[in-house]
């Protein structure tokens, strides 16, 4: 069964390597050859780039641009003529106006229209595309002899009109012929002359491309040669429109070389380098995170971040420029950090930095200045707890950015000339986004089911709903249960272990005797509900408070880490009382244990652990009879060492070094919380009674009888509490 479920956890992993590797793979850009980012009019920030192989110089696109403005200005388009076209539509209009004129009036029209169609019509973009040449009124029309032999010929196109045009021209002529007094042409005689006015000269669009193609030839071909190992460009170099085409159809014909064999061997070295990169993080987390290694969730969410986070960053390289420095990869360690440990999460944080290295442009300044950038943020918190910690940590990393710019800039041209105020605009966004990186560790603690330090604050905070209705119905185990948290933290600092985990659950652990407060001596008042009731029934009385605490953790929605110390803080312990009890009132009879031990199970973490030793301890404590640094002493190396003896702690990762130290915290902590007080004495004489007695004596001097006079200091018989100093 354990063979099957290790070689289960081994495919996992080896199968979450994997798929990391093929996502990251899918997304990187399809190019097998160092690219180039570079700007118009900025300066070349790589070494001098030579060609390795001729190449043509063309002409940069701002020149290109003006020479076929230029051509398109004084070409003259080709056009053809529809000699159909103008038969039909004259034959048509006869017929159509026949009805509502006579032979005068029909005879006319149709040579007005037969001269609109000798002149030409053109369509309305041919009619504006020659008025914009101004007073060039000039067409060409290729036209084919007998031997089709093909020549080119001029059309006047100063009389030829556009639809509109001619319809204006024939009414007018129209009306003068025939002296008509409204001046326009009869309604049914204008229907058919719109109907019939269709362009019969129309653009030869193939021709024209033709011609055309061929005058931008001029534009279109090299003016020069790049020989192969001839400067292209230099480190510094501004980008001119020139250089800028340059480039450009450098980058054009290297791609266009490229095999598809060396475009195989380029993808198999990308992925040769994604799995030596994966690799690396696995053997460490192997030797030296082995509980996060074998645990499915934990490794689950670690690749699952640092994947989607390098194909976020590919993609934002791809699609932006200079888009790979929005990507906030300081949140990488801020993020594993609350879930995981400090090392792990610098370790992720290198993995996804070398990983995002593969397409940077300058990869030296990118892994640079992001691990820089990354371990100052992953130094500026400790542990996450409060909002206001990502506002500061993206005020570092800002400065950070900044920093390590400046000195990039100065390490790659010797001066400032890189230095750019856009580029640190690009940072300032890259540092609000990691402030949000709260949001993100909120979506975590949803998806993977963790809990981050910023809920255990909030959980440990006492008016919360349920430790609230603990203070009120159970006041005394409360004040126990806030005790424990305080000896629980300090034994838990002084060994390393999670001290806000530690102190929230303490606060949760004992939340099970809200169902019956009266059962456990801190509720009680006077009176002991287990003196009527047999050891038996007591026992499960007690017992029944780690159930009922699971109970009341599940309606409220506390996380698995909280729940752990309500069903671990006993273990398997006895209830030794109860027990022991039931084995004095019955001599002859065995007992079973099995009534009298708590469900457990042992605890399985150093802070459970010591959330255990804290809870005998301090309930142990209130039984003492004085409070002697001894007595201390003993208590806790008694209590502690019996939980030993009974193998109650061997379960949890905790060594013994850690329990001598997890003894001294706990001594030191009673100590302070049981010192002793000075003992106020108790006054002899009344005040008043001395200061009447002192003024009659007064009284007496003065009046003479001295004889008589005791004399009695002014501070005799005070004892003002301000004149003492307890302890």
């Amino acid at each position: 069964m354990w063979q099957n479920f290790f070689s289960r956890i081994n495919l996992i992993r080896f199968g979450l390597a994997i798929i990391a590797v093929a996502m990251i793979v899918l997304v990187l850009p399809r190019t097998d050859h160092q690219s180039y980012s570079y700007e118009l009019n900025q300066p070349w920030k790589y070494p001098l780039l030579t060609a390795d192989f001729d190449m043509p110089i063309l002409r940069d696109s701002v020149s290109a641009r003006s020479m076929r403005d230029s051509i398109d200005k004084v070409f003259i388009p080709f056009v053809k003529r529809n000699p159909a076209v103008e038969h039909a539509n004259i034959e048509r209009f006869s017929t159509l106006i026949a009805p509502n004129t006579n032979v005068v009036e029909r005879g006319l029209l149709v040579n007005l229209l037969r001269e609109a169609y000798s002149h030409g019509i053109m369509d309305g973009s041919l009619y504006a595309l020659v008025d914009s040449k101004g007073g060039t009124h000039t067409l060409r029309l290729v036209e084919s002899d007998a031997n089709d032999e093909k020549t080119v010929t001029a059309l006047d196109a100063s009389k030829m009109a556009s639809p509109a045009m001619a319809f204006r021209r024939i009414d007018s002529l129209f009306s003068i012929e025939t002296h008509a007094e409204n001046g326009k042409l009869s309604p049914e005689i204008g229907k058919a002359l719109n109907i019939c006015l269709n362009p019969n000269i129309e653009l030869d669009s193939a021709t024209d491309y033709k011609y055309r193609s061929q005058e931008y030839l001029n534009v279109t071909g090299a003016t020069g040669v790049i020989k192969k190992g001839q400067r292209i460009v230099d480190r510094g170099e501004i980008i001119t429109p020139q250089i800028f085409t340059n480039l450009n159809t450098y980058q054009e014909m290297v791609a266009s070389r490229q095999s598809e064999t060396s475009h195989t061997y380029f993808v198999i070295g990308e992925g040769m380098y994604l799995v030596i990169v994966i690799t690396l993080l696995y053997i460490f987390l192997c030797i030296y995170r082995s509980r996060f290694f074998g645990n499915v969730r934990k490794m689950t969410f670690l690749m699952s971040f640092i994947t989607l986070f390098v194909v976020f960053a590919i993609l934002m390289f791809e699609y932006f420029a200079n888009g790979i420095y929005v990507v906030p990869f300081a949140a990488v360690p801020v993020i594993i950090l609350v879930f995981f440990d400090s090392r792990t999460a610098i370790f992720a944080l290198i993995t996804t930095v070398l990983l995002s290295a593969i397409v940077a442009t300058y990869q030296f300044q990118f892994i640079f200045m992001e691990l820089t950038v990354g371990l100052v943020a992953t130094f500026s918190i400790r542990h996450l707890s409060r909002r206001s910690q990502l506002l500061r940590t993206a005020v570092l990393t800002f400065t950070a950015y900044v920093v390590t710019y400046f000195t990039i800039s100065l390490i790659s041209a010797g001066n400032l000339s890189l230095f750019a105020w856009k580029t640190i605009g690009i940072f300032a966004i890259n540092s609000v986004l990691l402030s949000f990186a709260y949001i993100l560790i909120l979506v975590m603690e949803k998806l993977f089911g963790f809990t981050s330090t910023v809920t255990l604050v909030e959980l440990s905070d006492i008016n919360s709903p349920l430790l609230r209705k603990l203070s009120e119905e159970a006041p005394g185990t409360f004040q126990h249960s806030i005790q424990v948290s305080t000896i629980a933290a300090d034994a838990a600092r002084a060994i390393g272990a999670n001290t806000t985990l530690v102190r929230t659950g303490a606060l949760y652990h004992d939340i099970g005797k809200l169902s019956s407060p009266i059962f456990f001596t801190e509720n009680q008042h006077g009176v002991n509900p287990h003196a009527g009731l047999d050891p038996t029934t007591s026992a499960q009385k007690i017992i029944s408070h780690v159930t009922a605490g699971l109970d009341y953790a599940s309606k409220a929605n506390l996380p698995a880490v909280i729940r752990e110390f309500i069903s671990e803080h006993h273990g398997k312990g006895l209830t030794r009382y109860f027990y022991n009890t039931a084995v004095n009132e019955n001599p002859d009879k065995v007992i079973d244990k099995s009534e009298f031990q708590y469900p457990g199970p042992n605890p399985q973490s150093k802070e459970t652990a010591i959330l255990m030793m804290a809870d005998a301890v301090e309930a142990a404590s209130r039984s003492l009879k004085e409070y002697t640094p001894e007595a201390i002493n003993n208590l806790v190396d008694k209590i502690i060492d019996s939980q030993l003896q009974e193998g109650l702690l061997k379960e949890a990762p905790i060594s013994f070094r850690d329990i001598e130290l997890v003894k001294q915290a706990f001594k030191k902590r009673l100590s302070t919380i049981y010192h002793s007080r000075v003992a106020y004495p108790e006054m002899k004489k009344d005040t008043a009674s001395a200061s009447a007695e002192k003024e009659k004596k007064e009284k007496e001097a003065a009046a003479g009888n001295t004889d008589n006079v005791i004399t009695i200091p002014e501070d005799a018989g005070e004892n003002n509490e301000e004149n003492q100093s307890p302890s």
